[in-house]
């Protein structure tokens, strides 16, 4: 056995270390093992040989991130190219990630060791390994190890490669676990209401029923011809004579019931009861629709072709949409069904033909010698879809629509024997009519770009219209301003040459004069010309000599 190096990964860098005394594998484990609460004893094994830290916060998370996903990250690559005596013959890696030493032993080339010794020897480097580097102390140690975990946990809950399809999954939970809670709750009270009247039980069956019937009846000792009304609407399905049927069944039955009587305080905590059950199954009801629009707006296609809580189970017992796209069709056929598949390899008996794609429609519709053959089918179809659905950034469930089409043909195909379009024909149309959808959705954009491109030149428009009008009334002050200092000079000239005596004329000639000298100006210079002239100039920065 030749030299072992360990790559051991802090939470500030990354460090390589020998062991001294690696002869045999196996002989080197009780001596690790042994060393490990010894210090001195240890550093005697395990040599440090290099450190090199990560750059920054940053830098830290993306080589954290690589090691987890099992890819070589560049630092790491450098680190080990650097320190790493590649011509060493037998030269053995230890490293704590599989993932992570598979990659390094293509890469690189060298042989990685996971098994063994090198277990031991992490956990006595997790014990010790601050004390081999430099101004690494324990406490500063946790802090980064503290601080960077926050940040993976972070940059997990953000990044999630899995779209939103968790929160199908929570939904689809909820849901199954409500129906049995429900259906658990209408029980007892079918059997605490029993007590009273027991002829309801045989005669309404349905559970939903049954507890608005408690709600609307209470004591039956208060029914008469009047309540016939009351139940004939709670009892409303679409069949007015089977309605006011059974509605009048009941008051029979209430008049010769055989059930206790019963208090007015057991009365209304049966009604309570009651009402807590229907609210749940009211929110169980807003719960399957927003679980449908879920479904629809992440998987288009598969909920087109299975329904939305077939679709929904696939996707929760496979952990995420990725992952059920990444299955072959046999094993999305048989999910769900584990136990039965491992009973039938353990007895060497039948294995399951199907397992929650059995919920669907078109299981139950096909015979029970085309169960199985149905079955392949559509769960070929399924990983199709759910691949559709994953990998495409345009949700549309033109696809889902062509394949549950193709599923229903070829169940008409194995009952009847009726031909039906090949699948190469069916796929073709799906993608014509996919990129006649992409195609209009990009007009739409197109047009959405437009209108707000022509808002934006609207705006600008305007201002620049603004913009005009205050120029021109500033213009427009300049010009006043310069026609003011031509007539207050013309008025001091003609003051100076006409004397005190001639007071009275002056004045009526400068009025003249005055309303002369605005129709020059206004013929010779326009308004911008007067502005260009009159604008201020910009005084010249005069350098101070330091003498």
């Amino acid at each position: 056995m030749g030299r072992l190096y360990i790559l051991y990964e802090l939470a500030s860098g990354y460090s390589l270390f020998y062991v001294t005394e690696a002869e045999e594998a196996g002989m080197l484990l009780p001596q690790v093992e042994q060393a490990i609460s010894n210090h001195a004893k240890f550093c005697t094994i395990v040599k440090f040989v290099a450190f090199s830290a990560y750059k920054n916060a940053l830098n830290a998370l993306e080589n954290v991130n690589a090691i987890s996903e099992g890819i070589l990250h560049n630092d790491l690559e450098l680190f080990l190219k650097t320190y790493l005596a590649f011509t060493e013959e037998g030269l053995l890696l230890g490293v704590a990630e599989n993932k992570l030493a598979g990659v390094i032993s293509e890469t690189l080339g060298v042989s990685c060791l996971t098994t063994g010794a090198v277990p031991e020897i992490f956990r006595g480097l997790r014990y010790h390994g601050h004390t081999y580097i430099k101004g690494l102390t324990p406490q500063s140690s946790d802090t980064a190890r503290l601080s960077l975990g926050h940040s993976y946990s972070r940059n997990k809950i953000k990044f999630n490669v899995h779209k939103v399809d968790n929160m199908i999954i929570q939904s689809i939970s909820l849901i199954d676990q409500l129906d049995k809670d429900i259906n658990t709750f209408t029980m007892r009270l079918r059997e605490w209401y029993s007590y009273h009247f027991p002829e309801l039980v045989k005669i309404v069956k349905d559970n939903y029923l049954f507890v608005k019937l408690i709600q609307v009846i209470g004591d039956r000792k208060s029914l008469n011809d009047d309540s016939l009304a009351p139940l004939t609407d709670v009892l409303d399905t679409g069949d007015i004579s089977v309605d006011s049927g059974k509605a009048e069944e009941i008051l029979l039955a209430a008049k010769s019931s055989m059930g206790m009587d019963i208090s007015d305080l057991d009365l209304m905590n049966i009604r309570l009861f009651a009402d807590r059950v229907l609210s749940l199954t009211q929110y169980r009801r807003e719960l399957h629709d927003y679980l449908s629009s879920k479904m629809t707006s992440i998987a288009p296609n598969l909920t087109s072709l299975i329904g939305e809580q077939v679709g929904a189970r696939l996707i929760s017992h496979a952990g995420s949409l990725t992952n059920l796209a990444k299955y072959p069709a046999s094993t999305v056929q048989i999910l769900g069904a584990e136990k039965a598949l491992f009973r039938a390899l353990k007895t060497r008996g039948n294995t399951p033909k199907y397992g929650l794609i059995f919920h669907s429609s078109f299981i139950g519709r096909a015979s029970a010698k085309n169960k199985g053959r149905i079955s392949r089918y559509l769960s070929n179809k399924c990983s199709i879809a759910s691949r559709v659905d994953c990998f495409s950034e345009i949700g549309s469930d033109v696809f889902g629509v062509r394949m549950k089409q193709q599923v229903e043909d070829r169940l008409k195909f194995y009952e009847v024997g009726d031909a039906h379009p090949t699948n190469a024909e069916a796929m073709k149309e799906a993608v014509e009519e996919f990129e006649a959808v992409l195609a209009e959705k990009r007009k739409q954009e197109q047009r959405e770009r437009e209108v707000d491109s022509g808002g934006t030149e609207k705006k600008k428009k305007k201002k620049k219209k603004r913009k005009l009008e205050e120029d021109g009334e500033e213009t427009h002050e300049t010009f006043d301003n310069t026609v003011g200092s031509v007539e207050e000079s013309m008025e001091t000239s003609q003051v100076e040459s006409v004397g005190d005596s001639l007071e009275t004329d002056g004045q009526v000639k400068k009025k003249k004069k005055k309303k002369k000298v605005k129709e020059e100006l206004a013929e010779e210079m326009d308004v911008e010309e007067i502005a260009e002239r009159f604008k201020p100039k910009k005084k010249k920065k005069h350098r101070l000599d330091d003498n």
